[in-house]
């Protein structure tokens, strides 16, 4: 599996960018998109913004006797061919969003100069819109859960590696938006910085690789 990772603030504008690719299931950590991939990837991940537009304002008017936090996670929002984009939205409405890619086994890694046919990930656009399957599977995320989540997710390496819709991957991924968000408030709250600023903090950086690792 390989992930493309942004930030995006309230402007519609990407503060952070970020590619990994899978530690589970003997993974190196390496991303494998192919050029075109990377071409496309900026361009799919801003398409995906109107549909947490859309969640934002629908789970704010159904859900309003809950807390807020109950409902930054919104699971997978978004796919396009073998792509998924998972969102996550903070209380200032800036946007997580983690692209992820399902690759053929064994594959190698592309460096960003180079070309590579001989795996194409994209087929034509589907115009299918699982944001009502977001909206029923919202779930809250605690601290006490967080635990024996993280023991469920380390058990299902593999389903992580190979599915990116199974609920081992979704548990993942919500770990790790939770810990990066914890590691973005620490980076907006710099009196050097600030939430609609690019982040080009090699700490912040090394901390999200670090929990890409840990989690996905």
């Amino acid at each position: 599996m390989s992930y493309f990772f942004c930030i995006v603030n309230t402007r519609d504008q990407p503060t952070f960018e970020l590619e990994f690719g899978t530690s589970k299931q003997g993974g190196d950590g390496v991303p494998r998109f192919t050029q075109e991939a990377r071409n496309l990837n900026p361009f799919i991940m801003h398409a995906s913004l109107d549909y947490v537009d859309e969640l934002q304002w629908h789970t704010n008017q159904i859900c309003y006797e809950k807390t807020y936090s109950d409902f930054r996670y919104l699971k997978r929002i978004d796919h396009f061919a073998s792509s998924h984009i998972s969102a996550f939205l903070t209380p200032t409405s800036t946007r997580f969003l983690l692209l992820h890619l399902p690759h053929p086994p064994n594959t190698d890694p592309v460096p960003p100069p180079q070309t590579s046919t001989s795996y194409s990930p994209y087929g034509p656009y589907t115009n299918s819109f699982p944001g009502t399957t977001a909206l029923s599977s919202l779930s809250s995320s605690t601290t006490s859960s967080s635990r024996s989540s993280l023991a469920s997710v380390s058990g299902g390496g593999s389903s992580i590696a190979n599915n990116p819709t199974s609920p081992q991957t979704e548990e993942a991924i919500r770990l790790f938006f939770t810990e990066v968000f914890e590691c973005w408030l620490k980076a907006v709250m710099s009196p050097f910085g600030g939430p609609q600023q690019k982040i080009g903090s090699p700490v912040f950086r090394t901390r999200v690789l670090a929990a890409g690792k840990k989690y996905l």
